[in-house]
This record gives C-alpha cells, sequence and structure tokens, in this order.
C-alpha cells in the first residue's frame, strides 16, 4: 500500500515516514500544499496522510482539491493535525475520510503509533465504502 504523507515539518514528516516503511508500508512525501497535489497526481497513492497546516496551501485547500474531481477524488485522505478532535466533523463534511490527532498519534517524545491507528483507520475508510478486506502489508 503506498501511502502519501504530507506534512511542513520536516521532522514529523521523516518520523512518519520512518514507523510506515518500517511496517511495510511504500511511503512517498510532500512537503506543502503544492507539492502534495502534485505528488498525489503524479504517485495515484492508495492513501493519503494530510496535515492541515501546510505551507503555500493550507491542508484544508489540498482537501477540496483533491476532492473535486478526478482520479484523486477517490483516494482516501486521512487528515492529520495538531488541532483538537472538535475539528473532526468540520473534516469529515469538508470531504476527509478521517481524521488522527498528532498528539494521539505521538503522544511523547520517541513514541509514533501512526502504523497500530493507520491500520483501524483503513478498516474504518474501507467498511464505510464496502470493501471487505483491507490490504496486507508485511509484518515486520
Amino acid at each position: 500500500m503506498k501511502i502519501l504523507v504530507v506534512d511542513g515539518s520536516r521532522t514529523i514528516r521523516v518520523e512518519n515516514e520512518r514507523v510506515l516503511v518500517h511496517a511495510g508500508y511504500e511511503v512517498v512525501w510532500a512537503e506543502d500544499g503544492e507539492s502534495a497535489l502534485r505528488v498525489a497526481r503524479e504517485q495515484a497513492p492508495d492513501l493519503i496522510l494530510l496535515d492541515l497546516l501546510l505551507p503555500r496551501i493550507s491542508g484544508m485547500d489540498v482537501l477540496r482539491r483533491l476532492k473535486g474531481g478526478g482520479a484523486s477524488a477517490k483516494i482516501p485522505v486521512v487528515m492529520v493535525s495538531g488541532l483538537s478532535e472538535r475539528n473532526r466533523e468540520m473534516l469529515l463534511q469538508a470531504g476527509a475520510d478521517d481524521y488522527l490527532e498528532k498528539n494521539v498519534v505521538m503522544p511523547e517524545k520517541g513514541v509514533n503509533l501512526l502504523p497500530k491507528r493507520l491500520k483501524d483507520v483503513i478498516c474504518r475508510i474501507w467498511r464505510k465504502r464496502g470493501i471487505g478486506l483491507i490490504p496486507t502489508v508485511a509484518a515486520k
């Protein structure tokens, strides 16, 4: 499964890439909204992890453009942000498939629960879309 990780923080982006690759995912990345749209179009990822606060084009605008039509409209997008859980409903209404808070994914320095949380999120997304089996990822 190919995941596009979009985050303006190089530190967070590199750490998320590290744990996802270790969990068996293929990872591509973007550091701002413009490159996120380009990489999504060129790489056709299976899932996009999109930060809300991005340089150049905001995560919300990237989400709207991705879901606005074309091939990218079908790619599941999980918003990942440091903003509180109360933003979940607004983001889901805007087209996001799910939402993860950064402090839940990275509760303390040196701890990254993204692969575990992501597995649950993927299951929820696929159930909503009527897909019975989730893609397998190499166990490490």
